[in-house]
């Protein structure tokens, strides 16, 4: 296995800390980021920058939240949960996959059927169509496949149109992004859209853009959205921009359940700083 401090951290210090004091503490639902579910030839990018996860290892990760109980929640009735503060009676969690890869439809969803979970798919809508089209050199969903997903319990919510960096476009593009996303995607499926996943890091150091496109995502009819601040997702957190926890290849059982259950969120603070020395602002 290689050498990952994060999981040394997390298992021998953190995760054990987070178990002492998870009593004092109010719920929180942890919601799982995937991208593809496919074989992948090692890159040499660290564990952590990892988007793929292999079937054998999705297969386990799947097992592992059936055998202890976990319910899937969607991802409103999380938000739901999220912005009651009800307390939670039993193990709960939330699939998201984002970038509407093909292999959703092989690999992913016969293994979430075999469990009896359900996940939601975010769609870069530009990548989708009739005809197979790719992104990042990966096949993507067609629209049959996606509503036919969608005839099967999958939500699909919109990942924007071009899957561009929306700190980098002006307002009224930004806009036209989040608004054709979701209407291409009502209009495939007959279903309302109200679920949003914001492409790339998210920019949490940028407090002027972040209330510019919670105004937008509100005015375009959005209910609650992800990101990948990295964390479980509790009282607090705003509904357009829940924290996830990555998940891929690289993720053994130990380090699974300690991201279930809350072992990983100490990386956050380390994510914002980061991110507030690479891109500034307040």
């Amino acid at each position: 296995m290689r050498f990952r401090a994060d999981r040394l951290a997390t298992l021998y210090f953190f995760h054990p800390l987070r178990q002492c004091v998870a009593c004092h503490r109010s719920p929180r639902i942890p919601i799982l980021m995937y991208h593809s579910v496919s074989e992948s030839s090692p890159n040499g990018a660290h564990p952590y920058f990892e988007t793929t996860t292999s079937p054998r290892v999705f297969a386990a990760q799947m097992k592992f939240l059936r055998e202890n109980s976990y319910r899937a929640l969607k991802l409103n009735e999380a938000a739901t949960y999220v912005e009651s503060g009800e307390p939670l009676f039993e193990p709960s969690v939330v699939l998201t996959f984002d970038d509407g890869f093909q292999d959703f439809a092989t690999n992913a969803f016969p293994i979430l059927q075999k469990y009896g979970f359900t996940a939601t798919v975010f769609l870069p809508t530009g990548y989708i169509a009739d005809d197979r089209r790719e992104f990042n050199k990966r096949d993507c969903l067609s629209w049959t496949e996606v509503r036919e997903l969608h005839r099967l319990g999958v939500t699909f919510g919109s990942h924007t149109v071009t899957h561009s960096q929306l700190t980098f476009l002006k307002v009224t593009e930004v806009e036209q992004e989040l608004r054709r996303s979701k209407q291409t995607i009502e209009d495939q499926l007959g279903h309302p859209v109200d679920s949003f996943s914001y492409p790339f890091a998210f920019p949490e150091t940028d407090r002027p853009f972040k209330r510019r496109l919670k105004d937008l995502l509100a005015a375009e009819g959005y209910r609650h959205g992800v990101t990948t601040i990295i964390g479980t997702s509790g009282s607090g957190d705003h509904q357009f921009f829940l924290p996830r926890l990555p998940a891929n290849s690289w993720d053994d059982l130990h380090l699974f359940r300690a991201k279930l259950e809350g072992g990983y969120d100490w990386l956050h603070p380390f994510q914002y700083a980061t991110k507030l020395a690479t891109f500034g602002v307040l």
